[in-house]
């Protein structure tokens, strides 16, 4: 069997939505040949989140000291054994399809090395909402096209906790950015430097709204934290864009 590992960071105030995130990856259903694996991240020793969840040999929980959702996926991700690797946050849920979506998505296209989709927000009185940031065309994202996008706007065009990722690609940058908040942008961006992606439109992603968000302080898009996770994201991408044009010219003799 070939297997695509799900990676999941939780802390104190988030365990409690585990069993509806494992009730939506109990509903995926996979192409022939492949399963899924589980790697739950305990961000802090105090997390328990096997008291939450059934014993199950795919699902496998570690814990780490408190370092924040970028340092927990990234030590889900040294956990994993799963040749592609996808993001699912403890309070989000996947939605019918969502796995054979990526899976098929990044085998059809051996030249894409993530894949993003559409989005929908569960609000906390239980209705939906839709997250749009003006979606790009499905298919394929030519590489540079997010960053131009988000370089004016500070805001993705695609949602990065949609993110499924060839194994390699993820090893190359190192997981997730060590950063407070904004890792999975950096990720998204870094990853866009240096290989194309891919954009489903069905919903890939239920995006759980509460009010112990991280998003939700008030540092998260404001002060001098921000300015220097923007800044740090915005010499990583330039960095890599650079390295990555100068190997593809070295490549091509130009």
């Amino acid at each position: 069997m070939r297997t695509i590992s799900v990676v999941t960071a939780v802390h104190s105030g988030a365990v409690g939505f585990l069993p509806e995130a494992l009730a939506s990856l109990d509903a995926q259903v996979l192409p022939n040949g492949w399963a899924w694996e589980w790697c739950v991240q305990e961000d802090g020793p105090e997390t328990n989140a096997a008291r939450h969840l059934r014993d199950d040999p795919r699902i496998r929980i570690g814990t780490s000291r408190k370092g924040g959702p970028g340092v927990a996926r990234t030590m889900a991700f040294a956990r994993s054994r799963g040749e592609y690797i996808r993001n699912l946050d403890a309070d989000d849920q996947f939605p019918s399809g969502a796995l054979c979506r990526d899976i098929e998505a990044l085998e059809t296209h051996p030249d894409i090395g993530w894949t993003t989709s559409s989005v929908i927000d569960l609000m906390e009185d239980g209705s939906h909402g839709k997250f749009d940031l003006g979606d790009p065309s499905p298919g394929a994202m030519s590489r540079g096209s997010a960053f131009e996008y988000w370089k004016t706007r500070y805001r993705p065009q695609v949602h990065p906790a949609t993110l499924c990722v060839r194994r390699q690609l993820l090893a190359l940058l190192g997981g997730w950015m060590a950063v407070p908040a904004s890792e999975d942008t950096g990720l998204l961006l870094s990853l866009d430097a240096i290989s194309q992606g891919f954009f489903t439109d069905e919903v890939g992603l239920i995006y759980r709204k509460h009010p112990g968000q991280i998003t939700r302080d008030p540092a998260h898009g404001q002060g001098p934290e921000w300015e220097a996770r923007m800044a740090l994201i915005i010499e990583r991408v330039q960095a890599l864009r650079q390295w990555t044009s100068a190997s593809l010219d070295e490549a091509t003799g130009d």
